[in-house]
């Protein structure tokens, strides 16, 4: 069986990318007070980028016939992101911190995945990987400026 941890990782990002999807969906949902008239929107084309990023993965995955979670239990069971409650008592600075938590970890996950694909000689994965990476440094970065705090991403 060919790249095994590679499959293992794209596994990974499946349940991560769905979880993170429904993370950005709440702070969609649950956001108030300044900026939310940019923001607001802002987060629409967030769900997209993580969805698009969701589907490539999924696909990829099967493309090395592997199985990709398909359910929602199956997401909550493997997902490493975590989630809160849906309550009003966050501020959206608070959200958009936890945001680039879980960006971060995509971003640390994403690595991962350029490194064991590096092993397996499974390139085209690895420049997925690579891609989707520099997109999600990108999100810490705007993320983070909007907080009044540098990218922090080589630390």
């Amino acid at each position: 069986m060919k790249y095994t941890k590679t499959k293992a990782v794209l596994n990974q990002l499946v349940a991560d990318l769905s979880q993170m999807s429904m993370i950005i969906h709440q702070t969609h949902w649950y956001m108030r007070g300044p900026n939310f008239l940019k923001l607001h929107p802002l987060m629409d084309k967030f769900i997209e980028e993580i969805d698009s990023q969701l589907d490539v993965i999924s696909e990829r995955l099967i493309a090395l016939d592997g199985n990709p979670y398909s359910t929602l239990k199956e997401m909550a069971e493997n997902t490493k992101i975590q989630d809160w409650p849906g309550e009003w008592d966050k501020t959206t600075p608070e959200r958009l911190a936890h945001l680039v938590d879980g960006y971060r970890y995509l971003e640390d996950l994403y690595q991962h995945g350029i490194e064991v694909s590096d092993v397996e000689k499974d390139f085209s994965t690895q420049d997925i990987f690579i891609g989707f990476k520099a997109e999600i440094e990108k999100k810490i970065w705007m993320i983070q400026a909007e907080l009044g705090s540098a990218p922090e991403i080589d630390e």
